[in-house]
C-alpha cells in the first residue's frame, strides 16, 4: 500500500495516455492548441501495460484513464484489454468527451469497463459549439445517453465558466430527472494554457447549490465516499443525481488518495504542483520495475498537505494547459 507523507493511503491512480485532444475548449487550452508532445515522448501501449502492473503491485487499485481526449489514441483498447485482466485492479474508468467513444461501447461493455465521466459543459447546442468551438454536439450527446441508457454508470462533468454556461447549469439537471445519471458540477480551475488568469471565481461550489435550490429547493445531501471529491445530492422523484466538486475551493485535499501520471511520464501528486518526477526514461532504461516504483514512492513521501500549500510553493503551474496534466 502506498502511504503518503500525511498519513493518507494512495489507491488511485488518473493515468492520461494522450495529451491530444479533438476539441478546443476554451477554458482548457488556447484555440490554437498547445504544443503537443510528438509520439516518442509519449508511452506506448506497452509502457502503460507495465507502468500499470507495477503501481498495482504498490497498492493501487483503481485506475482512470484520462487524456487529452483518450480515444484519440487508435490503439487505447489495446491498453483496456490488458488491464481487464490485471489481477489487484478492482475499478477501470475512462474520462472522455464522448466524441470517438461509439464504436468501442460494445467491447466496453464486455470487458466490464462500465464507470463512464463525460465531460460536457452546454446542454445548449449554440452554448456547447462556443465552448469546445467544434461542431461535435450531435455525436457526443447521442453517446452519452446511450451510454446512459445502456447501463452504463455515467458522470457528467460540468464546468461552471462564468458568463459562458451558467444558464445551462438547471437546464442540464432535468437529465437527472429522466435518466440514472449523475451531474457533477465543477468549478474552474485555471489550467487553460495561460490563455487566462483568475484568483477568484465567482461560480464556487456554494453559489452553485444556491442557484439550484432557486428551483429545488428540497434537494437532500447523500453519505458519499469518505475520499469522495464531490459532494453530492438528489432531488426527490428524479431518477439520477447531481453533485458539486470544489476544485478551485479544495475542501476534499485532507482525504486526497490520487496520483497522476502524464501522457509524458510526469508524476503528479497534486494539480497545483509541479511534477515530482518523470518515468518515462526509466521506463525505457534497465532496472525498470524497481527504479520506478522507487520514484512512486519517493513522488509520493513528499506531498504537499493541500492544493493551496502546493499553489503556495509552485506559483507559475497555473501556465499549464489542462491537457497536459491529465485533465
Amino acid at each position: 500500500m502506498l502511504v503518503d507523507n500525511h498519513n493518507r493511503a494512495i489507491n488511485y491512480l488518473r493515468l492520461a495516455v494522450t495529451d491530444r485532444c479533438n476539441l478546443r475548449c476554451n477554458y482548457c487550452m488556447p484555440e490554437e492548441g498547445i504544443n503537443f508532445a510528438k509520439n516518442d515522448k509519449l508511452f506506448n501501449i506497452d509502457e502503460l501495460v507495465k507502468l500499470s502492473e507495477i503501481v498495482v503491485s504498490q497498492g493501487i487499485d483503481k485506475i482512470r484513464i484520462t487524456g487529452g481526449e483518450p480515444f484519440v489514441r487508435k490503439d487505447l483498447m489495446v491498453l483496456l484489454r490488458s488491464l481487464s485482466k490485471l489481477d489487484g485492479l478492482n475499478d477501470i474508468s475512462v474520462t472522455t468527451n464522448a466524441t470517438l467513444i461509439g464504436p468501442h461501447i460494445d467491447e466496453l461493455k464486455k470487458l466490464g469497463i462500465k464507470n463512464i465521466n463525460v465531460s460536457m459543459d452546454a446542454i445548449n447546442r449554440e452554448t456547447f459549439e462556443r465552448i469546445t468551438r467544434r461542431d461535435h454536439y450531435d455525436v457526443v450527446y447521442n453517446n452519452m445517453i446511450r451510454l446512459i441508457t445502456e447501463g452504463f454508470n455515467v458522470r457528467i462533468n460540468f464546468i461552471a465558466l462564468e458568463g459562458q454556461n451558467t444558464d445551462d447549469i438547471l437546464p442540464m439537471l432535468e437529465l437527472t430527472k429522466h435518466y440514472n445519471v449523475s451531474v457533477r458540477y465543477l468549478e474552474e480551475m485555471p489550467f487553460n494554457g495561460g490563455s487566462k488568469e483568475f484568483q477568484t471565481i465567482k461560480w464556487d461550489f456554494k453559489t452553485i447549490l444556491e442557484h439550484i435550490k432557486s428551483e429545488h429547493p428540497d434537494y437532500y445531501k447523500l453519505e458519499s465516499p469518505k475520499t469522495s471529491t464531490s459532494i453530492n445530492y438528489k432531488i426527490p422523484g428524479f431518477k439520477g443525481t447531481f453533485g458539486v466538486i470544489p476544485s478551485f475551493s479544495r475542501t476534499f485535499c485532507g482525504s486526497c488518495n490520487r496520483l497522476r501520471i502524464s501522457a509524458t511520464g510526469d508524476v503528479i501528486t497534486c494539480l497545483y504542483a509541479k511534477a515530482s518526477a518523470n518515468l518515462r526514461d526509466i521506463m525505457r532504461a534497465d532496472d525498470v520495475e524497481e527504479n520506478i516504483k522507487k520514484e512512486i514512492l519517493k513522488a509520493v513521501g513528499s506531498r504537499a498537505k493541500t492544493g493551496f500549500e502546493a499553489q503556495e510553493k509552485y506559483k507559475d503551474v497555473f501556465s499549464n494547459s489542462m491537457t497536459s496534466i491529465g485533465g
